[in-house]
């Protein structure tokens, strides 16, 4: 067999990859195509990857150019990729930076060295909106007052992405000192990728730095990341997180590790409404409004004018709500960054990600951070289960609308649950125990005598039960869909996940996360997800989990639980 024919990879004239996975050139191409390929199935033998418009944006953005993606693609591919797929990428990568948005005399315009383009442009009705008649030349157009970011996500849309060269105001001056011992008196200093992503956002203060998103898994420190381009940048700035508790963990973090002192921090939240150099607010509070009917009326959105900041943080950057990306286009003068453990959006919505806070600036592969240790490894278990024929007979005759739930909250689920709780029990282990159904949570919770943490339970109540947790007074936590974001528990070394919310891939994701915090024995991480079998809750699990197979996790699939060997 020639090298050719043993390459792992087909490349298809619609785009799509199959990347073969029992060959022994898998994970390299694996590794090597996900830089700018998003991967949509992932059976057993085959999986499918996609090249889209944005990901091969993405990919320019990041400094990859077309002859790298394309050498790429030859190197891995048994035969010859189609000539079609190579003009595609070439175009589609050429056209991210045809066209910059530069500052002159004191106006943004648009630019490009291609007067076509230019003309074509200008005459597009979705583009047309955002521009001044005042033409400088055949190469340059002035953009109307406050359309910075309107005009980027309408040149996306058009398939021209532009290059925001404009720069950044500085914002009002706060120095900000990483500390080489922390206030609990441990030595601290960022870590050698760390320092990587914070490059690659800064750019050397340059106009091509200062918006963008920074991937890395949960566990890995996209908190110290957010705070090394704080000491990068010295200004008044404003975190948006995903609840409160994480907040409370921002605020936590950045006492304990620079030299900002309380004085310095506020939060803003339903609880609390200070107003300080650092501010970290909530989504929920943001989009927070008395009239859901009332379009314009967010009163918190003042909260972006408040003060001058030269940096606005969107923490967990893929659960941005619709109504920030709109106030979001007016705040291109800031500098933005966005941290996520995942650029997957369920709503479609991560071209706007691309347009409104940036292109991605770094992404560290999350098994190749779990080889250098920095995350925990992590075992996947799939564990399908039969459905009692009364069970089977109302599944079959139930709304489509209704057989997730039904199969979701299979009885035999329990049984399971509670032999796996009490194996890793009896190994000293921390257990969490995630679901979506509240019912069928309190009775685990019950079943177990375990404390139940759902969006209800207060904010003092939560800090509690997370306090216990991780001084061991509990070991183990049933929680529900709070768990999906940034709750700091790194002790749990064990996640049960007996529902999940349809094919959400981020969720899966950010379930996993809760465990990937390295522990000190170096012992890994379990994660197991209870499926019905045959059922649309197989079919939701399969496509949940799409994301971490992309990252190089295999799932264990079995019928029954009798204890965990790690291979």
């Amino acid at each position: 067999m020639s090298p050719e024919e043993d390459n792992p990879l087909i490349v298809q004239s619609d785009k799509t990859i199959l990347l073969e996975v029992d060959n022994s050139r898998y994970e390299d191409a694996r590794d090597t195509i996900s830089g700018f390929a998003e991967l949509i199935k992932s059976p057993e033998h085959v999986h499918t990857y996609r090249i889209t418009n944005l990901s091969l944006w993405n990919a320019a953005a990041s400094g990859m150019a077309a002859s790298r993606i394309i050498a790429a693609l030859e190197a891995y591919s048994r035969y010859a990729v189609p000539e079609n797929v190579i003009i595609d990428i070439e175009d589609y990568v050429s056209r991210y930076g045809r066209l910059k948005l530069k500052m002159l005399d004191g106006s943004v315009v648009l630019q490009s060295d291609d007067e076509i383009l230019m003309k074509e442009v200008m005459r597009n009705k979705k583009v047309q909106s955002y521009l001044t008649e005042e033409q400088i030349d055949a190469r340059t157009v002035v953009v109307a007052l406050g359309a910075r970011g309107y005009i980027k996500k309408a040149l996306t849309d058009i398939g021209f992405p532009a290059e925001d060269l404009v720069g950044y105001v500085k914002g009002e001056f706060l120095a900000i000192t990483l500390l080489a011992t922390t206030r609990r008196g441990l030595p601290f200093s960022l870590r050698k990728y760390q320092l990587e992503a914070v490059d690659s956002f800064y750019a050397g203060g340059s106009a091509a730095g200062g918006s963008g998103v920074v991937v890395l898994p949960c566990g890995a420190g996209k908190t110290v990341v957010g705070m090394g381009v704080l000491e990068k940048l010295d200004t008044n700035t404003l975190i948006i997180t995903t609840s409160t508790v994480a907040s409370r963990q921002w605020r936590d973090e950045l006492l304990d590790k620079t030299d900002l002192d309380g004085e310095d921090v506020g939060e803003y939240s339903a609880e609390r409404k200070e107003i300080k150099p650092i501010t970290i607010a909530t989504y929920q509070i943001i989009t927070y409004r008395p009239r859901k009917s009332d379009e314009d009326g967010f009163p918190h959105f003042s909260l972006f004018n408040e003060r001058n900041w030269g940096l606005i943080i969107y923490d967990e950057v893929h659960m941005l709500p619709a109504p920030v990306f709109r106030v979001t286009a007016e705040l291109q003068a800031r500098r933005r960054l966005g941290l996520t453990a995942t650029l997957v959006r369920e709503d479609g919505k991560e071209r706007d990600v691309f347009s409104l806070i940036g292109p991605k600036k770094y992404d560290a592969p999350w098994k190749e951070l779990e080889e250098q240790g920095w995350i925990a490894e992590a075992v996947c278990n799939e564990i399908r289960l039969k459905m009692d024929d009364e069970l089977r007979l109302q599944y079959a005759l139930a709304a489509d609308r209704n057989k997730h739930r039904i199969a979701a909250e299979n009885p035999r689920k329990y049984d399971i649950t509670r032999r796996i709780v009490e194996y890793h029990r009896k190994k000293g282990d921390r257990i969490l125990v995630i679901g979506t159904y509240i019912e069928q949570l309190e009775r685990v919770a019950e079943m177990l005598d375990a404390k139940l943490l759902t969006g209800k339970t207060p904010n003092r109540e939560r800090m509690k039960l997370y306090n216990a947790f991780r001084s061991g007074e509990i070991d183990v936590m049933v929680v529900s869909k709070v768990a999906n974001f940034a709750i700091d528990l790194p002790d749990a070394n064990v996640a049960v996940q007996i529902s999940g919310t349809f094919g959400s891939r981020q969720e899966e994701a950010q379930r996993l996360g809760r465990l990937l915090r390295p522990k000190d024995d170096r012992s890994p991480a379990f994660f197991y997800t209870l499926v019905s079998k045959d059922t649309k809750d197989q079919d939701f699990g399969a496509k949940r989990q799409l994301f971490l197979t992309e990252q190089g996790y295999r799932y264990h699939i079995s019928d029954d639980f009798s204890g965990t060997k790690y291979k």
